[in-house]
């Protein structure tokens, strides 16, 4: 047998199954787990200590925004502090592809990290190719985005697409899983999404489900209509046999707390029936996304050059406030493009428009109006014994919802992007918490795996890819918040990438050894 090039060793396994911790070496040769043997049996080129520690494979982020972001951050450093090693993009329908309209989709993602892309592609081919070139030190697994077919077969109108879009949007993504993607995603409350009725949905799901993709759905309605939104989302998975994917299951607002009980009794039935569905979530009590999402559909007709027409229209600027829902005690501005109110960034709506004079909604419209029609949010309307029900359900994953790779930077970003894992593994697994620590490392590893299709990652293994952390359960710790967001998480030791280790000794070696994986063809 030939020697090996790298050994954990002196570490208690946890193998992603669910399984308890057992003493063992682990030995990699290559990108693949080469050997697992009892303690002091094996040999190599290096070796990394895990003593008095717990080895586990690489977390598997299941919903990541960081296709938007990867390539002007390739280093991914909030990633690998936490123990991640693959990121799952393409989700809430935003896809860096296919660019028919690279401009739309910038714009369509504004509040995410879309000025770090190069956008010299049109396709995910070249899109993948393209992270590539940019050695990153994480994989990527990516969805195809349902606003992003829109956008490429019939722009940012609201209607329904007629046949002939329909069928270029079939196409596109067919084309999209010939190439590699692991799914197709929406995110029903963002333009032009939202103008999708379900039959549209549900026909693309059904391509979705020819092809063997991933369905993700960010829902149409995540607050008062939440057990609609569910309903919906099952319905589509039983009509189309697809594989059901629930992003960050969540009811937002405090006359919805609770509901999240009933959407998991839904759930648990259409599974019962034999829907493939599960679901997801992050550890945290507030979202973040766009200001404009809480804008009514009709008000983003034809995209942003056409909302800031709207605003600039008083009469119909009143008519957007009057149908505009929001509590702008709970709406916090993160990021925001350079205008007269970037210094309110970490502040409320409820307070800058103490300072303007206005009421919540008018305020959001003042901030869109003022800065091109972009700003990000962070709403802080969910209950922690619902975020608690849902992570401990057996069949929901962990996931960021993040697209933050750098370590520092302007702005308030949500924690979630530098925390989740840490956060779960730190406040919520072991010693008679929440979760076992079995138990969450399952979540963030072999159930987010079997849901993307990766079949030679999230378990410890024999023959499988090397993806591997080092933690210290009494350590490990999110230290990101929402006044200070841009700390890193603490307690991971050692974690390898396609077994080249990324982080040592809790110090970034400088390597990238990440890629992107592409599904074989179906």
């Amino acid at each position: 047998m030939t020697e090996l090039d790298l050994v954990i060793t002196g570490g208690r396994l946890l193998d992603g199954t669910g399984a308890a911790a057992v003493p063992a070496d682990v030995g990699v040769r290559g990108d693949r787990i080469a050997a697992i043997a009892s303690p002091g049996a094996l040999s190599g080129a290096e070796t990394l200590d895990a003593t008095g520690h717990v080895v586990t494979p690489g977390f598997i982020d299941l919903h990541s925004h960081a296709d938007f972001s990867i390539q002007g951050r390739p280093g991914a450093d909030t990633c690998l502090y936490q123990g991640v090693t693959t990121l799952v993009g393409g989700n809430c329908g935003f896809s860096p592809f296919p660019a028919k309209d690279p401009e739309s989709l910038r714009r369509a993602a504004g509040f995410m990290g879309r000025d770090e892309l190069r956008w010299d592609w049109t396709g995910f081919r070249d899109y993948a190719d393209s992270v590539d070139r940019a050695d990153p030190a994480v994989n990527l697994v990516a969805q195809v985005g349902l606003n992003a077919l829109r956008i490429a077969a019939l722009g940012n109108d609201e209607r329904a697409a007629t046949p002939d879009e329909l069928a270029a949007m079939r196409h596109l993504l067919e084309r999209a899983a010939e190439e590699g993607v692991a799914g197709f995603s929406t995110g029903l409350i963002y333009a032009p999404g939202c103008y999708a009725p379900p039959h549209e949905v549900t026909e693309l799901a059904r391509t979705a489900a020819r092809l063997g993709l991933l369905y993700s759905t960010h829902m149409r309605n995540e607050a008062d209509r939440l057990i609609d939104a569910v309903t919906e989302a099952l319905a589509t998975a039983r009509e189309s046999g697809v594989r059901l994917e629930i992003s960050h299951l969540k009811a937002m607002g405090r006359d919805n707390h609770g509901k999240v009980h009933e959407a998991l009794r839904l759930i648990d039935e259409a599974r019962a029936e034999g829907v493939d569905v599960t679901a997801d979530v992050y550890p945290y009590t507030a979202s973040s996304t766009t200001l404009t999402s809480r804008l009514p559909g009709w008000a983003l007709d034809g995209g942003a050059d056409r909302l800031l027409d709207r605003l600039a229209d008083t009469e119909v600027r009143r008519r957007i406030a009057a149908e505009t829902r929001i509590d702008p005690d709970a709406i916090v501005l993160a990021q925001l493009p350079p205008g007269p109110y970037s210094a309110w960034i970490g502040r409320s709506l409820a307070e800058l428009g103490g300072e303007l004079g206005l009421g919540g909604a008018e305020t959001a419209l003042e901030v869109l109006a003022a800065h091109n029609g972009s700003a990000g949010i962070v709403n802080h309307a969910m209950a922690e014994d619902d975020m608690r029900a849902v992570l401990s359900h057996p069949q929901v994953s962990v996931a960021s919802d993040g697209w933050t790779l750098r370590p520092s930077g302007t702005g308030r970003p949500h924690p979630r992007s530098f925390g989740t894992f840490a956060r779960v593994l730190g406040r919520y697994a072991g010693d008679g918490r929440l979760l076992t620590l079995a138990d969450a490392v399952r979540k963030m590893t072999s159930l987010p795996a079997s849901r993307a299709g990766l079949t030679d990652r999230g378990r410890i293994r024999e023959g499988l890819a090397a993806d591997l952390v080092v933690l210290d359960p009494g350590t490990v710790r999110d230290t990101s918040t929402f006044d200070d967001p841009w700390n890193l998480a603490t307690g991971i030791r050692h974690v390898v990438v396609n077994g080249t280790a990324a982080l040592r000794d809790t110090a970034l070696t400088g390597n990238r050894p990440g890629r992107v994986l592409r599904r074989p063809r179906p």
